[in-house]
């Protein structure tokens, strides 16, 4: 579990490349601490287990699945990442519940600044937008962000300068990729409201019912 708070921007410094898929070597200091084989790194947002160690890098392995579903497979020996340990049981949890499972992929599609925030607007599927409500939270390249729009076909965040320092996200340009995941509660809702086990029946878990109890 991650809180999409990052802690470094590591390096990528090696991928050797299989049929569908390929072991990743980052470059990184901050989130070496601590760490032993087994453990689990979020890269930009994708939850990876460290396979390997040395003194200022760790390796891990991406499969079939993540490379469908993130936008590592875009990655290149130079490429700036996101990381992020594992939330720690007696740490803050400064931003929001995120698992490290990418739900899809966006498209940055406008990039611009207003005083001292930028706003950064980015194009995604009707599945991922149907889950994304203004003011809520979402995970992009693995940070943790508050929604400030939400159209037909995009949404849009306001990126505070500390944000700009610490992440990669200002370093990319319109058109690039960037890997998205909803917030977790948002996807249990989605479940609770759909049919059980297709036998036509319907949920108990109504917009009513959500209004009743004040979750709306």
């Amino acid at each position: 579990m991650f809180t999409g708070i990052i802690e470094e921007i590591g390096t990528v410094k090696s991928i050797v490349s299989g049929a569908n898929s390929f072991e990743l070597t980052v470059g990184a200091k901050v989130v070496l601490e601590g760490t032993v084989t087994g453990d689990s790194i979020a890269v930009n947002g994708v939850c990876l287990t460290v396979t390997k160690m040395t003194s200022d890098s760790f390796t891990a392995d991406v499969m079939p699945e993540t490379l469908r579903r993130s936008a590592l497979g875009s990655l290149k020996s130079g490429s700036t990442v996101n990381l992020e340990r594992a939330m720690a049981a007696d740490g803050r949890f400064g931003g929001h519940i995120v698992s490290g499972h990418i739900d899809g992929t966006g498209k940055i599609i406008e990039m611009k600044r207003e005083k001292n925030a930028v706003w950064v607007k980015i194009d995604a599927d009707r599945s991922i937008l149907r889950l994304i409500v203004e003011k809520g939270s979402i995970a992009i390249d693995g940070i943790s962000l508050t929604v400030a729009e939400v159209g037909r076909s995009s949404f849009s965040v306001s990126i505070i300068p500390h944000t700009a320092v610490k992440t990669t996200l200002l370093t990319k340009n319109v058109g690039d990729i960037v890997d998205l995941e909803n917030d977790i509660i948002g996807k249990y809702v989605q479940r609770l409201m759909e049919p059980v086990n297709d036998d036509k029946k319907k949920s108990v878990i109504t917009e009513e019912f959500l209004s009743e109890y004040g979750f709306m």
